[in-house]
């Protein structure tokens, strides 16, 4: 991405503004995975933020650091939290228009039919 682009977007990491906010009011408190960087407010702890990498889309957040995020826990989720079970899977983003997107049978891009009709659908009519 271009400098210039970089300037004037605000859907890919953090604006001018933010950056500048960032640097001299934040508190840099930790990394997740997918190299979205999390801040606090040096003088106000309560105020929270992330820096994404890449598009800024809530759902790229792990569930754990959203709880940090929204003040559920108050210590960083490594220390406030369990550790990862074996049973538990890895959260995936929301995949609303993408390819991997759900599409019902019968959708526009499933590739598959719609089963018809077993005519035990009777509609309601208002008297």
């Amino acid at each position: 991405m271009g400098a210039l682009a970089k300037i004037f977007t605000w859907w890919n990491g953090a604006t001018v503004g933010t950056g500048l906010w960032t640097r001299l009011h934040g508190e840099e408190v930790g990394k997740d995975d997918a190299g979205n960087v999390y801040f606090r407010d040096k003088k106000n702890p309560v105020r929270r933020w992330v820096i994404y990498e890449g598009s800024n889309d809530g759902s790229r957040v792990p569930p754990a650091w959203q709880l940090w995020l929204k003040g559920t826990i108050d210590d960083l989720p490594e220390k406030a939290l369990p550790p990862v079970r074996k049973f538990q899977q890895e959260p995936t983003p929301n995949l609303t228009g993408t390819m991997a997107a759900f599409r019902p049978d019968g959708a526009l891009g499933s590739g598959k039919v719609r089963p018809a009709s077993t005519g035990d659908y009777e509609p309601w009519i208002p008297e």
